[in-house]
């Protein structure tokens, strides 16, 4: 079986199915998906927390991402640096203002760098051993991998992204715990 060609198929089968998703179950999706994380950060004390902007019909979390701030976390979004290379992280707030970054995502026009204790990260697949199928870049595991203590690491997306295996290459590395709509 050609690995890379499978991942290149499925990522795009489930890019284009989340795509189709209606504006209303996306929404409540992604609110059920948030009240989740919530749930599990209320645990820690507030801390830097990396989220994400929204990207290709990604679980939108830009409302906790406000919440969080006002528990007294310090919110920071992840910016692409170059090639295989790990993401730099982005103090980010209510009003910052933002710039087009790689790919067109938002990043803070201030770049005042953290360093993020727990990585909330989107999600095309997943497996029952908790890998996660991205974009394919590679750049959250660059990142988790050049980090020591390593950060809590939360993958979240949607349940029709679950697949029994995601065939992970020895580059990838598990979540400690992945979200989805169902989430228990």
């Amino acid at each position: 079986m050609d690995v890379a060609a499978w991942r290149r198929e499925t990522r795009a089968r489930l890019i284009a199915e989340r795509s189709n998703m209606s504006p209303d179950r996306h929404e409540l999706a992604s609110l059920k998906i948030a009240a989740s994380v919530e749930a599990l950060l209320r645990n820690l004390p507030p801390q830097n927390v990396s989220v994400y902007w929204p990207f290709k019909g990604e679980v939108d979390l830009r409302p906790l991402m406000e919440q969080l701030r006002l528990q007294g976390w310090t919110t920071a979004l992840p910016s692409v640096v170059g090639p295989r290379k790990p993401l730099d992280f982005f103090r980010w707030e209510t009003h910052s203002e933002m710039d087009p970054g790689v790919y067109g995502i938002p990043v803070p026009r201030s770049r005042e760098k953290i360093r993020p204790d727990v990585v909330i990260m989107p999600l095309v697949g997943f497996d029952e051993a908790k890998y996660r199928l991205g974009y394919g870049a590679g750049y959250f595991d660059a990142t988790l991998a050049s980090f020591d203590p390593r950060p809590h690491a939360i993958g979240v997306g949607f349940e029709l992204g679950r697949m029994p295996t995601i065939f992970p290459y020895e580059t990838d590395i598990p979540m400690d715990v992945i979200v989805t709509e169902e989430f228990r």
